[in-house]
């Protein structure tokens, strides 16, 4: 959201509005494709391309991460959610120059989805991810290297496709580096889970890249693919935990909150193989929603619906801060990436937001910031 403030319902609705389409307050939805997702309007086929880089190697121990610290005798973990898109509505030309401009935004847009794919911005992601050494992490909005082929190369400079070669690790791998397992949602490259090896690996992929290694599934009206998804992760401490990581559809149209709300009855109630999104117990919820359960309630009823399932009284509850007098994260006013469980326990920060711990990088590009939370591990 890029407007200024207003004041009552309607302006609520507007600042809502700018929220859940990660655009300029008084820009439409209708016109306006789903951002950052890959166009997949053809069908419901498979978009690997048959050239897809084999990146998808067996699954090993090569640069697994060697810390001291036995898994078996951890109490905690960290997990992040990270929406890494950007978006065109973004103040990109305003000093100082920061080397990404409105020309090179376009170019995100129109071939890039406005995924994670310009270069300076993938490195600062690389080197957070380092220093940050987290355990699991979901993306949303995470450029698929798979598609590099088919842009155009005069679109490639400064952007992920310039160097990338058939073969090479996608933008996800990239950015987390060795010692990873990736898998990402059916029909939605631009959204992945990963969990580092030395703490797990996902159910039913054994390789180092899984294309569509999460449990999802389409929801007939509410676009191609699907936008929540689910993985199983078998720990090496032993135990299991159920990861879910959910991409709320954008827009305030009555479309778009009741494709929310189904999205949220997939995770929580049918995922659409006639079992919970968060099956059984230890399960972790992670993701951008689109919407703010702790300030939208009351006018959006897709907030409302996930706080049927979340909350005092109710079978999950937040990890993440919610709630009128919780510090944004998003634009300055709202919370719309959110971390709840069952039964783990926890707290949570956000990179330039959280005082002390800096942005991931001092450009205008990322429109999210990344949320990540210390998670207990109940003990027996």
């Amino acid at each position: 959201m890029r407007g200024s403030g207003c004041c009552g319902v309607f302006g609520l609705v507007t600042l809502l509005a700018a929220a859940c389409q990660d655009l300029p307050a008084g820009v439409t939805d209708a016109a306006l494709p789903d951002a950052g997702s890959p166009d997949l309007s053809a069908g419901d086929a498979d978009p690997q391309p048959a050239d897809a880089p084999p990146s998808d190697a067996p699954l090993s121990d090569a640069g697994a991460d060697t810390r001291s610290d036995s898994v078996d005798a951890r109490t905690s973990f960290v997990a992040v959610t990270f929406n890494t898109g950007t978006s065109e509505g973004m103040n990109h030309d305003a000093p100082p120059d920061d080397g990404y401009s409105s020309s090179q935004a376009k170019l995100s847009d129109l071939y890039y989805g406005d995924g994670l794919a310009w270069t300076k911005a993938v490195t600062a992601a690389k080197a957070f991810f380092t220093q940050l050494d987290p355990d699991v992490v979901v993306f949303q909005e995470i450029f698929y290297a798979g598609d590099c082929p088919g842009i155009p190369q005069t679109a490639y400079k400064d952007f992920f496709c310039e160097t990338w070669k058939l073969g090479d690790p996608t933008v996800a791998q990239h950015v987390l580096g060795a010692g990873w397992q990736v898998a990402c949602h059916p029909g939605k490259p631009d959204k992945c889970a990963a969990v580092k090896k030395s703490f797990g690996a996902f159910r039913g992929c054994s390789t180092n890249f899984c294309l569509q290694g999460l449990e999802g599934y389409t929801i007939q009206g509410c676009g191609q693919g699907a936008r929540v998804g689910r993985g199983n992760i078998d720990l090496v401490g032993g135990g299991e935990l159920t990861l879910v990581n959910v991409h709320g559809s954008s827009g305030i149209a009555a479309d778009d909150i009741k494709c929310r709300e189904k999205q949220f009855e997939q995770v929580f109630k049918d995922l659409g193989d006639g079992a919970p999104g968060a099956s059984g117990k230890r399960n972790l919820v992670l993701g951008d929603l689109n919407t703010d359960p702790g300030r939208m309630a009351l006018l959006d009823k897709s907030a409302e619906r996930f706080n049927d399932f979340v909350g005092p009284g109710q079978n999950f509850h937040f990890i993440s801060d919610v709630g009128l007098l919780a510090k944004p994260t998003y634009a300055g006013l709202f919370n719309i990436d959110h971390v709840v469980s069952d039964v783990f326990k926890g707290s949570c920060w956000s990179a330039g937001v959280t005082p002390g711990h800096p942005d991931v990088i001092q450009a205008v590009y990322f429109d999210h910031k990344p949320l990540i939370c210390t998670v207990q591990i109940p003990q027996p």
